[in-house]
């Protein structure tokens, strides 16, 4: 039902023909009645999306877990996907490099009520830099409306350091400036009331998970591309010379 606070604001100031205000209020009740009904419908319709795409995650975890095991065979797969983005390139150091070269796969894991949040996972062989072998960044979306980030805190090996996931060592009493490294982006944790934006959290999860191949086909791409317009320039000489040869010959 409409507030009688809202029918108020709503009624005309006609006082002459108050049939016209009971009419309008009516029509404006009736209106309410129909929002609702349509309210209602989309919960339902909210609350069965939410069930087939808790089913497809399910059959698509098997796809991936294949498409994971054919990745570890490509050497530096994930690196080179990071590097051919346009967005996640700029975040990756040249002492990053290094480390991705470690990274054995990529996981990208929603809740099982698929609505309360995600996880994004590293997955590394041993490496020089730090103990871990998974790194973790968990999205929980709570009931109250704040949203809770949580990240593993990265056990680095002496002489590796936090922030910059690089040699630490100083010169002097100033630290050597050194860039921020992609790695940072775990310590960046905070709970919120407010929708948190994390931009390579969604980048991942949207865009480089489904479909890797695309940002490690890449430059692969772009070399055939540059190759074809050598061709064409090929076949225009010649045909140059063709004309040129006629004319000689008149």
């Amino acid at each position: 039902m409409v507030s009688e606070h809202k029918l108020k604001k709503l009624k005309p100031n006609n006082t002459e023909n108050p049939e016209i205000d009971a009419d309008l209020v009516l029509s404006i009740e009736k209106l309410q009645e129909i929002q609702d009904e349509i309210e209602k419908i989309n919960e339902k319709a909210s609350d069965e999306v939410l069930e087939v795409e808790k089913k497809y995650n399910e059959i698509r975890q098997p796809v991936y877990n294949k498409r994971n095991g054919i990745i570890q065979a490509i050497p530096d797969f994930w690196l080179t996907a990071f590097l051919s983005h346009p967005a996640l390139c700029e975040l990756v150091t040249d002492e990053d490099h290094k480390i991705f070269k470690h990274l054995t796969s990529i996981e990208v894991v929603d809740s099982k009520d698929v609505k309360s949040g995600y996880s994004i996972s590293f997955n590394f062989s041993p490496n020089p830099y730090f103990e871990d072998t998974k790194l973790t960044k968990t999205f929980t979306f709570l009931d109250e409306g704040t949203t809770n980030v949580t990240a593993t805190s990265i056990k680095w090996k002496e002489g590796m350091g936090i922030p910059n996931g690089v040699d630490d060592e100083k010169k002097g009493d100033k630290r050597s400036h050194v860039e921020e490294s992609f790695f940072t982006w775990f310590s960046e944790t905070l709970q919120s009331d407010d929708d948190i934006n994390d931009d390579v959290a969604e980048i991942i999860k949207e865009d480089l998970w489904p479909n890797p191949l695309t940002y490690f086909n890449n430059d692969a791409d772009e070399e055939d591309f540059d190759g074809d317009e050598d061709d064409e320039e090929v076949i225009e000489v010649s045909d140059e010379d063709d004309e040129d040869g006629e004319d000689d010959e008149e």
